[in-house]
């Protein structure tokens, strides 16, 4: 009898236990978070890098591999030392503090929610390295590695982090109400907008406007585009923090704006040239994605079917008007698709969170907002901000960077040559 009521008492220690184990940590979600991670690095190494490369010319290709690859690295240091302090210490409402330097206090038992929180700083550093690697494309072929680093850096730690500390880590638009699920603001503004910028201050490569620059390889391109598309599962459905209902609606609403963006820019082309092509075809899918990305925590699937049918609507248009009617050379079209497409974003999720819309309902407005107009209006001025801050502060940056390198470009000679050979003294392709 004794020993029986023993292994009784032994059971129901055990259950407790467990039950207090799943009250600090839950596996399941921990697991997601850890797959999640995984899929966004994968979505910069070698998703983005491949979808860059096979965009450039063939002189060119191998630095803008690098770029991608150094640009991870700088970022992943920055992140641990000081990055991920700033931008979720808790601090003030526009940038957080130095507590979790060099992740001080935090170990293998530290929780952030119920995931670990080296993972969450994991999860977020993925997020810090694909978002400067973004602008690589809009002074791609043109700008000296030398200043790419430098400025990669500075626009991270000046940009990025108070960005991000503003929308995520409970800074001032957060505690507004403002809607932006995995990164619409935070990611593809911040980095369209610097793109921009930077394609303005560095000036056009030479030729531009008057010697064809097709991509040199469309299968690495395509290839890179596959990536991203199966990547951004994770970094969406990851925003959720949780293996639940919120991520598996997050992860089909990202399938269903990318599948349309992509379908609808493919379309237009059909319509406009009498044919479509692979380039446009993965083009509409990511402008598809970056829309989606900050409503895709709060719109169903018929809120997301229309975004991406305007996504690829409205980047292509973007593209076109920028190379062909501003002469602007964002080399890789970072601001059309993922500026415009994350501008888009941000508006809409204010239209299609709303609960009233019958098959295009969302999931309901921000505690304290009671209205569509109270939302979208939230969503303009984060937006807006957004814009204006990452704008001017890039510029501030691209200046200093240029006096540190003594310029930020090549010279025309390097340029002609192509910066694989000159930057790095290696070749893509031995032929």
């Amino acid at each position: 009898m004794l020993s029986n009521i023993r292994i009784w008492g032994l059971l129901l220690a055990l259950g407790f236990s467990g039950t207090a184990a799943a009250d600090t940590i839950n596996s399941a979600n921990t697991s997601w978070i850890l797959t999640s991670t995984a899929l966004v690095l994968f979505m910069t190494l070698p998703g983005l890098a491949l979808f860059y490369g096979g965009l450039a010319r063939t002189k060119n290709v191998l630095s803008v591999l690098m770029q991608c690859f150094s640009i991870a690295g700088i970022s992943s240091i920055l992140w641990l030392v000081i990055g991920y302090s700033l931008a979720f210490g808790e601090g003030g409402d526009y940038i957080g503090d130095f507590s979790r330097v060099m992740m001080a206090g935090i170990d293998r038992e530290s929780l952030s929610g119920d995931i670990p929180e080296a993972l969450f700083m994991l999860f977020q550093m993925t997020f810090a390295i694909i978002t400067p690697a973004l602008i690589v494309g809009g002074y791609a072929e043109r700008m000296k590695f030398s200043a790419m680093l430098i400025f990669s850096a500075l626009w991270l730690l000046c940009v990025y982090v108070p960005v991000t500390h503003w929308v995520w880590g409970g800074g001032w638009l957060s505690k507004m109400g403002f809607y932006d699920f995995a990164g619409g603001a935070v990611v593809h503004i911040t980095a369209g907008v610097a793109a921009l910028v930077a394609a303005i201050v560095i000036g056009p490569r030479k030729g531009f406007g008057t010697t064809a620059m097709p991509p040199h390889n469309m299968t690495m391109t395509v290839t890179g585009a596959g990536m991203l598309w199966v990547g951004w599962f994770g970094f969406n459905g990851g925003s959720a923090l949780a293996s639940d209902g919120n991520a598996a609606m997050a992860m089909l609403v990202t399938h269903i704006s990318a599948a349309t963006g992509a379908l609808t820019w493919g379309a237009i082309e059909w319509i406009k040239h009498g044919r479509p092509s692979a380039l446009g075809a993965v083009t509409g899918m990511v402008a598809g994605l970056g829309t989606i990305t900050p409503a895709s925590g709060f719109v169903g699937p018929g809120g997301a079917l229309v975004i991406g049918l305007l996504a690829g609507g409205v980047c292509y248009s973007a593209t076109i008007t920028l190379k062909q009617v501003l002469k602007i050379d964002d080399s890789l079209d970072v601001f059309p698709v993922h500026g415009v497409g994350g501008m888009l974003g941000i508006f809409m999720v204010g239209i299609f969170s709303a609960t009233s819309l019958g098959v295009f309902s969302g999931y309901g407005f921000a505690e304290g907002i009671e209205s569509m107009g109270g939302q979208v209006g939230v969503q303009l001025i984060g937006m807006l901000t957004t814009i204006i801050f990452t704008a001017v502060v890039t510029w501030l940056l691209l200046k200093v960077t240029g006096i540190l390198t003594s310029g930020l470009r090549v010279t025309p000679e390097e340029e002609i040559q192509g910066l694989d050979i000159v930057a790095h003294e290696e070749r893509g392709y031995d032929i």
